[in-house]
């Protein structure tokens, strides 16, 4: 089984030849200056996030970690989690920063459903909400993660699995928005 990351769910969703060219075509990624942005954000946040209590999460009390690097070879699937917190009752929940003004896209929840999945199998613990922290909204916002989205999870990986074993390029998504900014651009030859 091939191991996949979990940032490979979101790209995937936002646009599946993203995928083809990194596991098929590995090509010299253009990073751009929103992932830059993105990067320093990450860090800004996290230096704040310490500082904070935890009540725009809507947990009285309990404990945050950063950086959790998250595993599952039944799954085969890895990734490092922005933060996750232990609430004072056991609970646990996945907290996923974004730098995005858009509320809960799919890719974005899916990928929360995934962090969720690993923390379960990693904790033995049922996990059923997480949280997307929009960084230039300064929004948090709270994701249910259902039954529904774990086995939309699972879907998700085994079509990857089959772009990189199948070595076909998938469709594009047709969207201007999401081409715009895309480190693979010039390689897609049938975007304008």
């Amino acid at each position: 089984m091939i191991t996949l990351r979990v940032s490979d769910l979101k790209q995937y969703i936002y646009c599946p030849r993203i995928l083809y060219y990194y596991y098929v075509l590995p090509v010299p990624r253009r990073v751009t200056g929103k992932m830059e942005y993105g990067k320093i954000e990450h860090v800004e946040i996290q230096k704040l996030e310490k500082r904070r209590g935890l009540k725009p999460y809507g947990i009285l009390e309990g404990r945050r970690d950063f950086q959790v690097y998250l595993s599952s070879t039944r799954l085969g699937l890895h990734g490092v989690l922005d933060m996750l917190i232990t609430a004072e009752n056991g609970d646990i929940y996945p907290v996923d920063f974004k730098h995005s003004l858009y509320k809960k896209g799919l890719h974005q929840k899916y990928q929360l459903a995934a962090y969720a999945m690993l923390l379960e199998e990693t904790f033995l613990r049922s996990v059923r909400f997480g949280f997307i922290h929009l960084i230039p909204a300064k929004a948090i916002v709270p994701v249910e993660i259902t039954t529904s989205m774990r086995e939309h999870v699972k879907k998700v990986l085994s079509a990857i699995r089959k772009v990189a074993v199948s070595e076909k390029m998938p469709a594009y998504i047709r969207s201007d928005r999401r081409c715009v900014d895309c480190e693979y651009r010039n390689y897609c030859a049938d975007v304008g």
